[in-house]
Parts: C-alpha cells; sequence; structure tokens
C-alpha cells in the first residue's frame, strides 16, 4: 500500500562511503605514519599532560579564597 521497498535511487558516493566507514578496519594497515601518530595520541601526549599535572601540583589553591587573595602557595 504505502511506499515500495528500493524505490529510490541512492547515491553511489554516498553507497561507497558508508561501506568504506563500515569496513574501516579491514582496510587499516601498520604503517610508520599510523604507529607514529598512534605513539603520540597514545603516549606522548597523556605523558605531557601528567608531566604539566606532576610540575603544578599544590602551586595554586582556588578554594577559598576571595578577591584580591593570591592564588599562589608557593
Amino acid at each position: 500500500m504505502a511506499g515500495h521497498v528500493n524505490s529510490l535511487n541512492m547515491d553511489p558516493a554516498l553507497v561507497k562511503y558508508a561501506n568504506m566507514y563500515v569496513k574501516r578496519h579491514e582496510f587499516f594497515r601498520w604503517t610508520p605514519r599510523t604507529a607514529w601518530l598512534s605513539f603520540v595520541y597514545i603516549v606522548a601526549v597523556p605523558a605531557g599532560f601528567l608531566y604539566m599535572g606532576y610540575q603544578t601540583e599544590g602551586k595554586w589553591q582556588m578554594r577559598g579564597k576571595l578577591r584580591g587573595d593570591p592564588i599562589a602557595e608557593f
């Protein structure tokens, strides 16, 4: 009664993109570039944030301060 299945023609480019998006893991290959990017985002960036966090630990106290009070505790 209402509507026909597959009566709408799909854009071939969108179909190709959708299939690529679903099957991306099948086409992934480890190359020097992907290895480097993985290392940077998995190890280097968190290590940098961890280092910055340990270097500034306890230097500023934000709780219980009024306007004009210094926040530095060192």
